[in-house]
């Protein structure tokens, strides 16, 4: 089978375990089909998810022009505090800004490698905790907009961490923790402007990833440096391809390259 198009985060679907799907122009593929398969990747070219050229790709699947440029990598998208629509102050596009802005937004506490907080929009759920690779995870608040889920996880961060350990994700270096507890013990430190939308009943949300072997020691695979790859795929987890020579391959971090994939 062989398969061709520019790479995007992969669509996914919870079940036990969860589902994961490779959607391209022409093809749909889906991946836990393809577990202990041989699977090769080869780099063709580039193509900007926004220009669609065959530049460069700079960061989060862009062109470094349209990085710049485009609503969809504003500074707000990674820090949710700068968010300035409810105040109707324009960033890049106004419109765009309001769309994803203005809707209800969770904060959240994750255990990937280890416990963090994080925002997502609520339609995101569970989406965004699948993608971290997120074994387990808990709300803390809905908020009606991005900033104020922002404030609230800046003043979390103080007390618990905002990053996750990929290299513990993927080798599944992990512990479940009581996260009702942990919601609790962070409940005094959320700001005054997000107390009301404390959620105070909801239990833990636990995911299984389609994972056959995890690797011993991860060795990541970068599609610029290699262009042509082939291994055994042994799982998936997060946003990863794991392999049984122990490379991983972050697709979600490979955005805006064209690749031919070929399954054997």
């Amino acid at each position: 089978m062989q398969y061709e198009g520019v790479l995007r985060k992969m669509q996914s679907e919870i079940g036990s375990p969860i589902q994961y799907y490779m959607v391209f122009e022409n093809d749909f593929l889906n991946v836990n089909q393809i577990l202990d398969k041989h699977l090769s990747i080869n780099l063709i070219k580039y193509q900007c998810l926004n220009c669609g050229s065959d530049r460069k790709i700079y960061r989060q699947g862009f062109c470094k022009t349209c990085f710049y440029e485009t609503p969809a990598a504003g500074d707000w998208i990674m820090r949710p505090e700068l968010s300035t629509a409810h105040l109707g102050k324009e960033d890049r596009d106004l419109e765009y800004e309001k769309k994803i802005q203005l809707q209800p937004h969770i904060v959240y506490l994750a255990n990937s490698s280890n416990i963090k907080v994080g925002v997502t929009r609520k339609s995101q759920v569970p989406t965004r905790w699948i993608d971290q690779g997120a074994h387990e995870a808990i709300e803390i608040v809905e908020v009606p907009n991005r900033f104020l889920a922002g404030i609230t996880e800046v003043a979390l961060k103080d007390h618990i961490g905002d990053k996750t350990n990929w290299r513990k994700m993927l080798t599944n270096e992990v512990d479940d923790e009581n996260l009702v507890e942990w919601r609790s013990k962070l409940k005094r430190h959320i700001p005054q402007e997000a107390q009301e939308y404390f959620i105070e009943n909801n239990g833990e949300t636990n995911l299984e990833f389609p994972v056959l072997q995890y690797p011993t020691k991860v060795k990541s695979l970068n599609l610029e440096k290699t262009p042509e790859y082939s291994g055994v795929l042994k799982g998936i987890k997060g946003q990863y391809f794991i392999f049984g020579d122990n490379t991983v391959f972050n697709v979600r971090g490979s955005e805006g390259y064209y690749v031919g994939l070929r399954v054997n």
